[in-house]
């Protein structure tokens, strides 16, 4: 019985790590591009014209932009002018200029950074699932009683501790 389960497991820990091995390049590659978030990395810049309700104030054209960082230069003749762009009040034209991720990463990090909501949240769900099974799948490669068991089980707890070391010392 209980070769049967090592067997299964270790078949299963195989074979679902090779099925998955595209998605884990493409999650981990667009895990390590959501560091630069913050930066012009792999990013193209490009115009914006939209159509806005006239005579907004500062605070809702923020909101309606979605720009966090919307930092207002002036306002002189019904026109906010922002840093990259300008709202005219009378006609509601915005026009900024906007960076955007080039493609294909920005898909990529769409499905990383997928919501609830999201139809693409599905596959984040079942990934962490999958990473979750490889983790603990790994834990039947070898025989409990030799040696490379045993220094499986000190690299896994060194590492988880480190791991825990690491996210307590976070700012």
């Amino acid at each position: 019985m209980v070769n049967n389960i090592n067997k299964m497991m270790r078949t299963l820990h195989r074979n679902i790590g090779y099925f998955f091995v595209g998605f884990i390049i493409i999650y981990s590659l667009s895990g390590i591009t959501q560091i630069f978030r913050d930066t012009d990395f792999l990013k193209t810049e490009r115009t914006i014209q939209k159509e806005c309700p006239p005579n907004m104030s500062t605070d809702k054209l923020t909101a309606f932009l979605d720009k966090k960082d919307l930092k207002v230069i002036d306002e002189r003749n019904n026109v906010i002018r922002f840093d990259g762009g300008n709202y005219n009040k009378v006609t509601g034209i915005v026009i900024y200029k906007d960076k955007e991720v080039v493609w294909p990463i920005n898909k990529f990090l769409d499905l990383h950074k997928a919501k609830s909501k999201s139809s693409m949240s599905w596959i984040g769900i079942v990934f962490g699932i999958i990473l979750l099974f490889m983790a603990v799948s790994s834990f039947w490669m070898f025989k409990p009683k030799t040696k490379q068991f045993k220094r499986g089980i000190i690299l896994s707890a060194s590492g988880f501790i480190v791991a825990i070391i690491i996210l307590l010392l976070k700012n």
